[in-house]
């Protein structure tokens, strides 16, 4: 066993009595005991989960901030005033601002808008003081912060001074209660309290999702009542996929009003009438596959966020935003061949910061976190091999680039421990910092790195037990191979769409016995196909299982070894016919 399996369901196979009652009576036995794993308790819990509807969102005018925010751009476009959207240089800032632009250019196509997205290397996460001089001196009346600005507190006050309107949409950690909010005309955040003192019902909204929320009330304004426009109908409804693109790439958890928003947006992608996103998709090859969000994760957010993460992202908002079609081709041709180079230089970082991490002593009980720097790596890129790390080490990584008297990179976290809590018990060591539980952004003068990897592995071996360390499985409950039948894997699938707070069922299946010889796939032998078998009642079912990156394990695992396997069940289709099939996500040899 390579990993720690956790097993939520009920050890025996059961199920409680309250998830027999609540659970639809179409529902197989697997399927209810998936929802005891999962915590329903009762039938509308169900219902919201597994029947999701767009009437399901939440009020807008229930985020604080949204209605101020509104007014001001509608008394802007009205009186021809100049207005910017500031998006920070990720997906997740980038369908944000394409969100905000599209709906104003539809309340008015002559408005004088314009977009504006830092450089990731050269300004840095975030509003940039100079950045917004200039704007004001290039003629801005009004900017809009998308995904960034709830902690800048000296550039909301130089907006201020210089008598530029600053409106700030936010999603990340909000400043310590003793620092105060900035200064703005207003803060759209789901993490305050709107003007009646009443939290937001979900704070766990992405900065893609703040947009959506401020657009749609917009809309309302603009139109001059509850019901909007047919033009504002089909516009919001055309925006969810970005809504979507947003937030499954900044892996933000998919309940509540995210699932909702990320399963109506995967239905409308290939629909899209926005010529950038379309051209996105077919530069992919994905016009002919279905879109869920493994393809967004990693085939077209990857893509997206390739040009601001090994250039300058403003192709990346052309693209969603006023691109022509032959653009539109243009741009997401390029996307795809930096992202090729980006591939590459990840895996670099990654091979030779296991290593470093391996040789300083960073994988071993006592040291909980891994923090390294390294002059050669790509401050663009650390992001994500700080991920790889992080799921092949079990603990939160830090990688940054030594840029001489700076060190700039980014953070990774597991579940458990709140990299943006360690980061903050770390802030006299930090020039700046920002994010979330899960992710976060960092610089510091390279003097104080010493320091600074004391204190973090400080602060995460006083908050991670040892016994997390060890990457670990979340399995909901047992199984049999029996059971994975066709209908059954079919409602499986549609309990997506999947990622972080709602993952892909995992199911233990014991005592399965492996059918033949294991089979090496893929480049190099990288990847492992095995057919399992299990004797049941008579029965023997068999089907074929395929382990990503397990090449090497072929020569310890022979034919008729007795196995506990932890499996995500799929419907696999090949040359027009479909079949259970699964991934392993890890297997324990019983008996040799």
């Amino acid at each position: 066993m390579t990993r720690r399996w956790d097993v939520r369901g009920l050890a025996d196979g059961s199920i409680t009595e309250t998830a027999s009652d609540v659970a639809s009576k179409d529902s197989t036995p697997l399927l209810q005991r998936l929802f005891t794993a999962r915590g329903f308790t009762d039938e509308d819990q169900i219902r919201r989960f597994c029947e999701p509807r767009l009437t399901d969102l939440h009020d807008p005018t229930a985020m604080c901030g949204v209605e101020i925010a509104s007014a001001r751009l509608v008394d802007a476009i009205k009186n021809h005033q100049h207005i910017v959207i500031y998006g920070d240089y990720d997906v997740d800032g980038i369908t944000a601002t394409a969100i905000l632009y599209h709906s104003i250019k539809l309340a008015s196509p002559e408005a004088k808008l314009n977009t504006y997205v830092p450089h990731r290397l050269d300004e840095g996460y975030g509003l940039n003081a100079d950045a917004l001089r200039q704007l004001r001196a290039d003629g801005a009346d009004l900017v809009i912060s998308v995904d960034c600005g709830v902690t800048a507190h000296d550039e909301a006050q130089i907006a201020k001074e210089i008598g530029l309107d600053l409106i700030i949409t936010d999603h990340h950690h909000l400043p310590p209660e003793k620092a105060g909010l900035p200064e703005a005309f207003a803060i759209v955040h789901p993490g305050l309290p709107n003007k009646s003192g009443q939290p937001y019902p979900f704070a766990d909204l992405c900065g893609a999702g703040v947009a959506f929320k401020l657009a749609w009330y917009f809309a309302t304004l603009w139109c001059g009542s509850q019901r909007v426009s047919k033009a504002f109908q089909d516009l919001l409804i055309d925006l969810l996929p970005l809504v979507a693109l947003g937030t499954i790439a900044d892996v933000v958890p998919l309940v509540d009003e995210n699932r909702v928003l990320t399963l109506f947006g995967l239905r409308r992608i290939k629909q899209t009438p926005f010529v950038g996103l379309k051209a996105l998709i077919e530069a992919s090859n994905l016009m002919d596959e279905s879109i869920d969000c493994e393809k967004v994760g990693f085939v077209l957010g990857p893509r997206l966020n390739a040009c601001g993460r090994m250039g300058h992202a403003r192709e990346a908002m052309k693209l969603l935003t006023d691109a022509t079609p032959s653009e539109a081709m243009e741009i997401a041709t390029q996307l795809d061949k930096l992202n090729r180079q980006r591939q590459k230089t990840q895996r670099d970082i990654v091979d030779q910061a296991m290593g470093l991490a391996e040789d300083m002593g960073m994988t071993g009980d006592d040291h909980r976190v891994i923090v390294l720097a390294h002059e050669s790596w790509h401050p663009g890129v650390v992001g994500i091999a700080c991920s790889r790390l992080a799921e092949k080490f079990g603990r939160p990584v830090v990688l940054m680039q030594k840029q001489g008297d700076i060190c700039k990179g980014s953070a990774r976290s597991v579940d458990g421990y709140s990299i943006h809590d360690g980061l903050e018990s770390c802030r006299d060591l930090l020039t700046t910092f920002g994010g979330h539980e899960m992710a976060a952004g960092l610089s510091l003068a390279t003097t104080n790195l010493d320091a600074f990897v004391a204190r973090l592995k400080e602060h995460a071996n006083a908050n991670i037990e040892v016994d997390d360390l060890m990457p670990s499985i979340k399995i909901d409950c047992d199984a049999t191979l029996d059971e994975l039948d066709y209908e059954t894997v079919k409602q499986i699938g549609a309990m997506s769409p999947f990622g972080r707070g709602n993952r892909r069922p995992t199911i233990r299946i014991t005592g399965a016995v492996l059918a033949e010889a294991p089979r090496q796939m893929g480049a190099q032998g990288k990847h492992l196909s095995m057919r399992i078998r299990q004797d049941n009642k008579g029965q023997r079912r068999m089907i074929r299982t395929v382990w990503w990156s397990e090449g090497a394990r072929a020569d310890h695992i022979a034919t008729g070894m007795k196995l506990d396997v932890a499996i995500e069940p799929k419907l696999n289709t090949w040359n027009g016919r479909t079949n259970v099939e699964a991934e392993l996500r890890d297997v324990r040899v019983c008996e040799i």
